[in-house]
Order: C-alpha cells, then sequence, then structure tokens
C-alpha cells in the first residue's frame, strides 16, 4: 500500500513503523508540521495492557522503552497538610522526547519517509495519491476540520484552567496535590517520567483562575511555541512548598480548557482518523498517547487482515470505538469530579482520597481492597466512624436512618412498572414479585408508580389508588412483606400527564392505545412525541382536582400501612412535565422560571405531606436532566431537590431524562450518580436530607464504592433486582458478611452460604507464585531511579 500519514506525533509514527514491520514493501509517507525536537509535554504514561499490545507487536521498540521507564505503584495524595499513600496501582512513564526519538529512529531504520517542518498537502490531493490517508495531526486536526461535514465533530470545550508544566523534583509516586487557596481549591496532578523530571499539570476551576488573577494574560496572544511566563512564575510563587526549592520548567505553556472530541465517525473512503483527532480523553486518567498508540495497534492489524481498505476500517473503528468510548466516559466521569472537586474538600480525609481514587468509576473499592487491602480497611473504618456506627461492616449492609424510620441497610428495590394490574387493583403477581424482593434482603421494597386515578395511569395494566378495594388489595401485600421479612416497603404515587393512554410495554413502548385515549392531561398542550395524544392544558379547576387525587390516593396508601410514601416528579409523567420546561409551555404563575414551574409539583407535595402520618418519611424522585438541550438542566435539579426538602422531604431519589423522545442520556455504569453526588453535597449535607442514587447500578462494589465515596446515602438498583430477587442477601454472602442487615428468611437460610465450586488438583508454580507476590497487593514501590543512563537515541 501507499499510506500518507498527516501528524508526525506518537500514533501515527507510531503506525508508520508496525506497517513497515508487517510488510516492508508498504511505501509510508509521514508529514509532521513542527520539528524533530518541537515536542510539548513532558512525560506520558502508559497501562500494562497497552505495553503488552507494544511488545507482542515489536519487541525490539519494546524493550528500547522499556529501559527508559519510570515505574512506581504508589499514588500520594497530599491533602490537609497530610500525605495520604495508596499501592498496589502499577505505573510505567517515560519523557515524551525520548518516546518521539525511539519513533523517529525507529521509522528511519524501517525506511519510512518523514518529513518535518513540512505542512502536509491538502487532503483531497492525498486521497487521490494514496491508496491510504491516516490523519494523526492531534486535538485540532486540520484533517478532521476539512472534512467535518463527513466526520461531525462535536467539541465539548470544559471549565477547568490547566497548565502543562515539568520539575526536577523526581516524585516517588503519583501526586496528588490538593491545595486550599484563599481564591479556592487548585490542584497538581505530578508523576515521574525519568531519573531527571517529572511532569507538573496545574489545574483549577476558572473561577478560582480569574479569583487568583491568572487571567491577567488572557487577551495576550503568545506567539508560538513562547510560554505565559508571568503565570509560571506565579506558579513556581503558589506551590513553593510542594515543589521543595526543585525548579518548575515550561515548554509551550499557557492556560488551556480541555476540550473533549468526539465525532460520529472515524473514516470516510480512504481516509481515517486516529487518535486525538478522532477522540480525546481528559489528562487526568493519563490516555492521550495511550489511546493513539492502542489505535494505531489496531488500525495496523484491521488493515493486515482484511483484504480491502474499506473493510479494514470499518473493522478498525468496530473494534476500537466501544474501548474508546467506555475511556471517554471514564475521563468524564473523572475531569467533571476536578471541576466540582470544591464540593468535596469538606469531606473527611480518608474518604475524600477513596472519593478522588474512585472519580472515574473504573476503579472501585473491590479494585482497591485486591490492590491495597490496608487501605481498604481504613475506608470501612472511616465510613463506619463517619456514621457514629460500632461496627465495621461493608458500607451496603450499615443501617440507615430515614426520617424516623430504620433501614436495615442501605439497598432500595426500586420502582419498576410490571403493567400486570386489572382496573388498577394489584394482584397475586404483585404479592409475589414485591414479597420476593422482599424477602431478599434488601431494606426498602418499592411499589411500582401508583396512578391516583384512572386518568392517570400509564397504560390499561397500571395499579392505582383511587378506591377502597385497591386499598385492601395493598394492605394484603404490605402486611405479607412485614410479616415475611425485615425489609420495608414504600408507595410510590403518580399522574402519568401526558405519557398517558399508552399500550402495555412490551406491546410498544410508549405507543398510544389503538382505542384512543381516556384524557391526557399535561402543562401544556404539547405531546410527548409523535403519534402521542396532545395532553389537555390543566386549568385551575383541573390542578384542583389532581391535587384532590393524590391527597385521597395518600390517605389510603397510609390507612394500608406503607412504610415511606415517594412523590413521582420524574420521567416525564404529570409533574415531572411542570419542571421541566421541555414539556412547560405556559405564561401564567406555572410556567416561565424556574420558581413558578415548581409551583405546582409543590402544592401537591403540601397536600400530600399534610395527610401522610408525620412519622413515615416522604421521598420525591426527580429527573435530574432531560437530556435535551431546552430541558432541565443539573444546575436546575440543584434548585428542585432544595425547594422540596425546603417543604419537608426526607430524601431526594435523583434518577433522569424520560421527559421527551428528543433526549440523547450518556448512559453508562451508574451514570446517575453524579447528579445524587451533587445534590447531596450542595443541598443535603445542610438539611439532613438523605441522597438516593439510581441508574445502572449493577454490582455490590457498585454500591460499596458510591456509599463509601459519599455520592448517595442509599442506592436503588431496579433490572438487578429482577435478574436475582436475592441479589442483596447474595451480596452478604459473596462478602461473608453475617449480621442484623442481611437477615435470611428462616426457611431459606439454609441456602446462605455460597454453593460450593469445581475445584482444581493442579499444582501451582511456585516460583511464578512467589514472583507474583513479591509485587502483589499491599506491595509499595516508589519510583528511585538508578544513575545508569539509558542508551543513547541519536
Amino acid at each position: 500500500m501507499q499510506i500518507a500519514i498527516v501528524g508526525g506525533g506518537p500514533g501515527g509514527l507510531y503506525l508508520a513503523v508496525l506497517m513497515k514491520r508487517l510488510d516492508p514493501a508498504h511505501e509510508i509517507t509521514v508529514w509532521e508540521r513542527n520539528a524533530p525536537d518541537d515536542t510539548f509535554g513532558f512525560g506520558v504514561v502508559f497501562s500494562d495492557e497497552t505495553l503488552g499490545g507494544i511488545e507482542n507487536a515489536d519487541r525490539e521498540f519494546a524493550e528500547a522503552m522499556a529501559c527508559r521507564f519510570a515505574r512506581w505503584t504508589d499514588i500520594d495524595i497530599h491533602y490537609r497538610g497530610r500525605t495520604h499513600t495508596v499501592g498496589g496501582q502499577g505505573f510505567a512513564a517515560m519523557g515524551r522526547r525520548e518516546l518521539l526519538r525511539l519513533l523517529q529512529r525507529r521509522c528511519q531504520d524501517l525506511g519510512v519517509s518523514v518529513h518535518f517542518s513540512t505542512p502536509a498537502p491538502d487532503t483531497g490531493v492525498l486521497r487521490a495519491s494514496y491508496d491510504l490517508v491516516v490523519g494523526a495531526d492531534g486535538a485540532n486536526s486540520q484533517v478532521r476540520s476539512a472534512h467535518a461535514g463527513v466526520f461531525r465533530p462535536t467539541l465539548d470545550r470544559r471549565r477547568n484552567k490547566y497548565m502543562w508544566l515539568g520539575t526536577d523534583r523526581v516524585f516517588e509516586a503519583f501526586q496528588f496535590f490538593v491545595k486550599e487557596t484563599r481564591w479556592g481549591t487548585v490542584q497538581v496532578h505530578g508523576y515521574p517520567y525519568s531519573a531527571d523530571g517529572s511532569t507538573f499539570i496545574v489545574e483549577m476551576h476558572e473561577d478560582v483562575w480569574r479569583r487568583a488573577g491568572f487571567d491577567s494574560t488572557e487577551g495576550t496572544t503568545l506567539p508560538p511555541g513562547a510560554s505565559d511566563e508571568q503565570a509560571v512564575e506565579r506558579v513556581r510563587e503558589l506551590f513553593a512548598e510542594e515543589l521543595a526549592g526543585h525548579r518548575v520548567f515550561a515548554n509551550n505553556s499557557k492556560w488551556l480548557n480541555f476540550t473533549t472530541v468526539r465525532n460520529e465517525r472515524w473514516h470516510h473512503g480512504n481516509l481515517v482518523l486516529v487518535g486525538d483527532a478522532a477522540h480525546t480523553a481528559h489528562f487526568s486518567i493519563g490516555s492521550g498517547t495511550k489511546l493513539a498508540m492502542e489505535d494505531s495497534l489496531a488500525l495496523a492489524a484491521c488493515l493486515h487482515e482484511h483484504p480491502d481498505t474499506a473493510s479494514a476500517l470499518a473493522a478498525y473503528e468496530a473494534e476500537r470505538r466501544p474501548v474508546v468510548e467506555s475511556t471517554q466516559r471514564a475521563a468524564q466521569a473523572s475531569l467533571e469530579w476536578f471541576e466540582n472537586i470544591g464540593m468535596y474538600v469538606r469531606q473527611e480525609p480518608t474518604q475524600f482520597c477513596f472519593n478522588l481514587l474512585t472519580r472515574s468509576r473504573r476503579i472501585t473499592y473491590d479494585n482497591l481492597r485486591t490492590r491495597d487491602p490496608e487501605f481498604a480497611e481504613r475506608v470501612d473504618a472511616a465510613f463506619a466512624a463517619s456514621q457514629g456506627l460500632p461496627e465495621v461492616a461493608p458500607a451496603m449492609f450499615q443501617p440507615f436512618r430515614l426520617g424516623e424510620l430504620e433501614l436495615k441497610n442501605r439497598v432500595i428495590v426500586s420502582p419498576m412498572d410490571m403493567y400486570s394490574a386489572v382496573d388498577g387493583v394489584p394482584g397475586d403477581f404483585h404479592l409475589v414479585h414485591l414479597g420476593s424482593k422482599a424477602m431478599g434482603g434488601a431494606a426498602l421494597v418499592m411499589t411500582e408508580m401508583v396512578c391516583v386515578s384512572p386518568e392517570g395511569r400509564i397504560t390499561p395494566g397500571c395499579t392505582g389508588l383511587w378506591t377502597d378495594g385497591q386499598r385492601d388489595a395493598w394492605r394484603r401485600i404490605v402486611s405479607f412483606v412485614h410479616a415475611n421479612s425485615t425489609a420495608r416497603i414504600g408507595l410510590q404515587l403518580g399522574h402519568s400527564g401526558r405519557k398517558g393512554s399508552t399500550r402495555l410495554m412490551w406491546e410498544g413502548m410508549d405507543d398510544p392505545l389503538p382505542y384512543g385515549n381516556w384524557g391526557t392531561v399535561g402543562p401544556s398542550p404539547l405531546p410527548y412525541g409523535p403519534g402521542s395524544p396532545v395532553p389537555r392544558e390543566l386549568d385551575r379547576a383541573g390542578m384542583d382536582a389532581v391535587v384532590a387525587d393524590f391527597v385521597a390516593a395518600a390517605r389510603r396508601g397510609a390507612e394500608a400501612g406503607f412504610d415511606v410514601l415517594e412523590l413521582h416528579c420524574a420521567h416525564g409523567y404529570l409533574l415531572s412535565s411542570f419542571l421541566s420546561p421541555a414539556a412547560n409551555r405556559r405564561t401564567d404563575a406555572y410556567g416561565g422560571p424556574l420558581a413558578n414551574r415548581l409551583r405546582f409539583p409543590l402544592e401537591v407535595f403540601d397536600a400530600v405531606r399534610a395527610v401522610w402520618p408525620a412519622g413515615r418519611p416522604v421521598i420525591v424522585r426527580i429527573s435530574a436532566t432531560d437530556w435535551v438541550p431546552d430541558g432541565t438542566t443539573e444546575h436546575d435539579a440543584v434548585e428542585i431537590a432544595r425547594a422540596f426538602v425546603a417543604h419537608g422531604a426526607d430524601a431526594i431519589d435523583v434518577s433522569s431524562g424520560q421527559v421527551t423522545r428528543d433526549e440523547r442520556p450518556a448512559y453508562g455504569r451508574s451514570y446517575q450518580t453524579p447528579f445524587a453526588d451533587r445534590i447531596r453535597h450542595e443541598v443535603a449535607a445542610a438539611s439532613g436530607a438523605a441522597v438516593i442514587a439510581v441508574g445502572a447500578i449493577a454490582s455490590y462494589d457498585d454500591v460499596n464504592s458510591i456509599l463509601l465515596a459519599g455520592r448517595a446515602d442509599l442506592c436503588a438498583l431496579g433490572r438487578t433486582h429482577l435478574y436475582d430477587p436475592h441479589w442483596t442477601l447474595h451480596a452478604a454472602a459473596e462478602q461473608e458478611y453475617r449480621g442484623a442487615a442481611e437477615q435470611w428468611p428462616l426457611p431459606y437460610r439454609a441456602g446462605a452460604r455460597r454453593p460450593p465450586s469445581a475445584r482444581t488438583d493442579a499444582v501451582r508454580p511456585r516460583l511464578s507464585l512467589l514472583r507474583a507476590e513479591a509485587a502483589g497487593p499491599g506491595v509499595h514501590l516508589r519510583w528511585v531511579p538508578s544513575r545508569e543512563p539509558a542508551p543513547v537515541v541519536s
């Protein structure tokens, strides 16, 4: 093949090396607009997985890298005047300049033609002249810009300011310096990359940056390659203690806002993007060079394995996109954590360190317990102490007081619509469904959304509480739960609003009924989506009738014996649609600003709270974001939560979305937890209200991690309990926890131990085992460089 590569960074050069290794007959030309030594940045960090791929593809190059690595396992977190060390992580770093020299030399040895200080020809010319054109020209890719209509990029410019610097202080481990200043929180990400230097990245929120006066050079245009020396000098002064007399180095160092690059497509015809041209991930998870070189490994393999360019590029994108998107989700969580670090600086030090380490959701409690058991024990003990609990136990099995209600543990079975009622009456199905979940170990079992009127149903199969017969059917279920388990049971009350009169879920989710509707209502005459009925706009009389329906249903729920009431103000149902500007276009006192949009949901809440028994808690479920540009935002969610707590809500259950069919959710593991986290720190911490996290929380490790980091007080899981009704009890068995929080029903106690699994009589290789244990869990390895020089690369 004839291959043109635009960009001579690690991704572009490594692809050239790999393709030449696979077939020396390939003719490969690289254009790099900078000179060979114009290297911006300091150190780059690699994962074991990436290094394994490099070693497998080119052992000679891997060995040349290995002798230049700084290696260590520890992370030091400097917080509130103390250093907290966590081990067992495993890092390998080297200087970016060294890496590029190695790649340049390898290209030279293999016969790759590299043009430095030379802009690449127009991509149209290249595409006509070469079999393959690769855009490896970084986050500001000209290749991507020239074909934006095809790649359809989105550029998400973030709020924090950061500056990439170096220092001749050689750190022994990864360093997080979290510094409280009179302007706000400032942090440093630091790590060694050689015997002579370390990377030193300074980061802060833009508001802090301005208050500290770093914006004094904001309007100054610096020449290419120049650094903001005024800011660098301020950094030297600000971090004099952390630098301990060592120097700070600048290299094209200026204040930047990180931009997350995403593209809908990565290839078009014989044109393909790799590395930062295709995608970026925040530096706090150390992934830029790693991702670029992994892209090159995958692209080279696909070109070698497939018979034509089109199928190879399709295979490359199919292979890499899921990996990259997963990394970007982790990076997004990490960058948002650092954007909001000011929320966490009041946390107890051990919890703060755990929170920082688990910020991306890739590292969890179980990961840390495997890597550093001693640190995990400190986290468990600190959590118990912070809660005033006498016993150290897995966080999910610590008791919790919700209002005046004692819960045996922190697990809730989330409300899940079953669409299996007849005329709103729950039957034997609901008895078995909720009864089995209650006997499965959760502290609180929630009903599905129970509708307050026939018109308030979502589907014909929804349950209700508009008749005494329905109340009596619910009383039977509540009595069963109380008699056969130590769980509490909660009632979720709601009204479908404009999402009513639809088919059962398995007949067509949100599809309208074939025989018309029973009179859907909403804040405005806006249908939920195409084909949905146009709701009638509620007037004052209509709102009064809805309030009366909620009050009557709440009274019946109390008579049925429910322990908790949750008011459903989420997912686009009636009260949620009043809150959302995407559904509420009213011009009266109930529309417009958020304070007006809150008015009717608060009227309903106050009326329900007034008739609900004082000793029983009331929860409010909200959608923290509508996932559309003109909808409710996470900033609105904080104020919505604040309003309900001020009116007496004991807890906020933080969900998201389902308000409009146009939504674009950012799905991922525990993807809604950051919303709960923010509400807990900005609203609930001061009021004593609880916060419930919900949404793709799939493992007990996730639950423990969320609780230990202080992101929520309770966790609600839905589909997990459908998969395994005894999930909470099984989680206790797998964590070897025995205690009051996991009580098995007496007839089931014989099953409280994990069943035996298959065993093997194979003899373990003792010498290999000893070598593995030398650097195993709990071992702290620091970077103490040898003064023997690495081989020189000319």
